[in-house]
């Protein structure tokens, strides 16, 4: 039985993500910042309950880190699998996001995961295999108007990926990065209701404008199992590709974004934020 230690479980791809893996016959240590949200996740996955542990873990905090993966491999004696998946959307216009925004996005998004993976890195390192699944998004590959915090943290969890690939494969430990696109999870709504604005502002109408553009991605959103699924076929895999995006529209974007000028598409992206 494989373990698998899943962060940011209480919704979303980790919840479901948490619920296939232990359907499929591995042990799930799906952790979460606050266990008051547990239920969902208890309730998605009465079936296998028995292979499900939850436990609290704020990836911010570096002794709780150390705490939930020491107690994983008394319990345990391995962890198989890393999926680093809690994460959050800091939206607005640069000029106007707190520096203290910036940080805490940065210390989320990147030197969280980036700490979850220094920590089991050793014990896959010693058992000579292991498979870190980085979750990423299309945002680290082609960044938005209004969305630069989140993308800066996915643009730098995709090089810190590809440099720990490089350096992990030689020792038996494969590093995946799954870059969604769009899916109905809570990312969107959150991201959107954290963006204050004041009325005098000048980027009033262009905030206003970005919120209506979110709303409409976020109607036209795909099922977020499709998600889950991938991370599930990606642990059965013997040998992962590096990078796996997956949802509607993301490999076109990423093909116009490889092949097309960049005046071109800087134009349509103005056109629509306009």
């Amino acid at each position: 039985m494989k373990v698998v230690l899943i962060t940011g479980t209480s919704s979303g791809f980790g919840l479901l993500a948490s619920a296939a893996l232990a359907r499929e016959g591995c042990h799930v240590i799906a952790t979460m910042r606050n266990l008051d949200k547990q239920d969902r996740l208890l309730e998605a996955t009465e079936d296998v309950k028995g292979r499900i542990t939850v436990m609290k873990l704020d990836i911010t905090n570096h002794d709780e880190i150390d705490q939930v993966v020491e107690s994983v491999m008394e319990e345990h004696g391995q962890i198989d699998v890393l999926v680093n998946n809690a994460g959050y959307a800091q939206g607005g216009f640069v000029e106007e996001i707190e520096m203290e925004k910036w940080r805490e996005q940065l210390e989320t998004n990147f030197f969280g995961t980036l700490a979850m993976t220094k920590a089991v890195v050793p014990h896959m390192r010693e058992r000579g295999k292991g498979t870190i699944i980085n979750v990423s998004s299309i945002s680290g590959r082609m960044a938005m108007p209004g969305l630069a915090p989140y993308s800066a943290s996915k643009f730098a969890l995709e090089g810190f990926s590809e440099s720990l690939r490089f350096e992990l494969l030689p020792l038996g430990i494969h590093v995946v990065l799954v870059e969604p696109g769009s899916y109905k999870t809570p990312i969107w709504s959150k991201g959107r209701e954290a963006v204050a604005v004041d009325e005098a502002s000048s980027y009033r109408e262009k905030t206003d404008k970005l919120k209506g553009v979110v709303r409409q991605i976020e109607e036209n959103a795909r099922d977020p199992k499709e998600v889950a699924d991938l991370i599930d076929k990606i642990v059965q895999e013997s040998w992962p590709a590096f990078r796996r995006p997956i949802g509607k529209g993301v490999k076109a974007t990423l093909l116009a974004r490889h092949y097309l000028p960049w005046k071109w598409l800087e134009r349509a992206i103005v056109k629509r934020m306009s």
